[in-house]
């Protein structure tokens, strides 16, 4: 089991998602849903066309390669909390993506291995089975490949590959399950298919949003209908966070501030090597967005309100910066209601126990 497996993994969910791969500037004005055509119709805001918003899909999606089932999803947990998959036992997927506060890092920007501080903020695990890229810059093509990049970071967990299936390797728990599960001793691809099995598990939906888009009227107040008319038009919000997931999934540059340990983050560049993409990071979903703070890549600011004052101001001026992005003329009152629109976008409480560490 090699890499080059995972990437082949990677490559057919790729695929699942061929539609969505473009980038939002300098493209015709309607581009594609990664969900297909738009279930919920389409929103025209300053001649630009976009899927609506509305509930996700009632069905995960899942490449082929790595069926979701039972036994993979309770394997996938206990490798996501446990800290035996870093160097010093101590960092686990669950260190920085952390389910008490969104399945995301509270600090600034996330700590590694003997207390390295990285460059940027841990996004949360909420609904990345619907992301058709991983990581800030896009770096990951499939959840599968992302499971494993932070176990060989040196900043993240400090360990290699290969040390690491030696000593799950030397687990009876483990061996007894990936016999179970992929008829093989612990590997690396199974590794990596089980966190992804379970990460696509982690999902946020059903919020007051779903339930008020569903006919019922009283699941969001006045303020918070108010600003999803805003978010749809004045505010533009929508432009970026499109679709059932509230993310087109693509690059842009906000002129976020760089407050975080590296002087400059180039962000989506680093992948791409196009100038356009320079400061270029990948839309959130704004799915449980109250529970993940703080915000932007390098965790610039810590509440909602600071953000949407951040858009409204048009954002910081740079070379780079997105067409999309532009000085909004939001009232007070009218930010304030994007917020309380954001905070209904809570989903419902996920049931959680942590599991029992195999020996």
């Amino acid at each position: 089991m090699t890499k080059n497996r995972v990437l082949a993994v990677s490559q057919v969910w790729l695929v699942a998602f061929a539609t969505a791969v473009c980038l939002f500037d300098g493209l015709p004005s309607v581009y594609a849903s990664p969900f297909g055509s738009a279930p919920h119709g389409t929103v025209t805001v300053d001649g630009v066309t976009v899927p609506d918003i509305g509930p996700l899909p009632t069905s995960i999606p899942a490449p082929s390669t790595n069926l979701n089932y039972k036994a993979k999803i309770e394997l996938g947990k206990q490798l996501y909390f446990d800290g035996r998959l870093s160097k010093n036992g101590a960092i686990s997927c669950a260190f920085c993506h952390n389910p008490g506060t969104g399945f995301a890092d509270p600090r600034q920007t996330s700590i590694g291995i003997d207390g390295g501080v990285g460059g940027r903020q841990s996004p949360t695990v909420y609904n990345t089975a619907f992301n058709h890229l991983q990581f800030w810059d896009g770096r990951a093509r499939s959840l599968e490949e992302q499971a494993i990049g932070p176990i060989q970071n040196p900043i993240e967990m400090g360990e290699t590959h290969e040390n690491v299936v030696k000593k799950l390797g030397k687990i009876k728990g483990y061996q007894q399950q990936f016999r179970a599960v992929f008829g093989t001793e612990v590997n690396l691809q199974g590794i990596a298919e089980a966190i992804a099995a379970y990460e696509r598990t982690v999902i946020s939906t059903n919020s007051a949003f779903d339930k008020y888009v569903a006919g019922d009227v009283k699941a969001m107040d006045e303020s918070a209908v108010r600003g999803m008319a805003l978010f749809k038009g004045k505010a533009r919000c929508i432009l970026c966070h499109s679709g059932p997931n509230f993310t087109d999934n693509q690059f842009h540059n906000l002129g976020v501030p760089q407050v975080g340990p590296l002087k400059e983050d180039l962000g989506r560049y680093y992948v791409t090597k196009a100038e356009k993409d320079k400061g270029a990071f990948k839309t959130p979903t704004l799915r449980s967005i109250v529970e993940t703070a703080p915000y932007m890549h390098d965790g610039a600011f810590k509440t909602l309100d600071e953000v949407v004052a951040f858009l409204n101001s048009g954002g910081s001026q740079n070379s780079n910066l997105s067409s999309q992005v532009k000085p909004l003329g939001l009232t007070p009152d009218e930010q304030s209601d994007v917020v309380e629109f954001l905070k209904s976008l809570t989903g419902e409480p996920i049931k959680f126990e942590m599991p029992k560490l195999p020996k």
